[in-house]
């Protein structure tokens, strides 16, 4: 899955989990006009926009001082929401039996995005359910996962 690099999420994740967190993600684009650094952040309780000014002014004071990204961009923390990504292998185990979008780096039985429901996690594998067909996905041909939320 991509996330950003190791050195901003060695940075990034303890100081999230100091303050009571979760930190679900962190998403990095170095666009030369519109680069942005987006932590999703989540706990128990749930997330509200006091939570992410308190992280956001806490990573902004440390990314000031430590300066690991050259070019400009845009802080942004917020909760994962009910469409949350998935970072991690972790997740997908969290969240198994629940649907997923799942956009690959290569095409996977023809298939470049699989609309599917995780039905299992076996080491770096997931498995990915749709209608009869069951797909073995490895997590690190996974460009983007994201959960299908159900409303009902």
């Amino acid at each position: 899955m991509k996330q950003a690099p190791e050195h901003l999420l060695n940075l990034i994740e303890p100081i999230v989990e100091g303050l009571g967190y979760e930190c679900v993600g962190v998403e990095f684009n170095t666009h030369p006009k519109h680069g942005f650094l987006r932590v999703y952040i989540d706990n128990e309780a749930g997330v509200v926009m006091d939570d992410c000014t308190k992280v956001s002014h806490q990573l902004s004071a440390i990314l000031d001082v430590e300066d690991p990204i050259q070019s400009n961009y845009q802080l942004e923390v917020s909760s994962p929401g009910a469409d949350r990504l998935l970072f991690k292998i972790a997740h997908f185990k969290r969240f198994i039996g629940n649907k997923v979008q799942v956009s690959l780096f290569k095409s996977i039985n023809g298939q470049r995005k699989i609309t599917a429901m995780i039905q299992n996690v076996e080491g770096e594998v997931i498995f990915l359910q749709n209608d009869e067909k069951t797909f073995e996905v490895p997590f690190n041909v996974m460009s983007k996962a994201r959960l299908i939320p159900d409303f009902n």
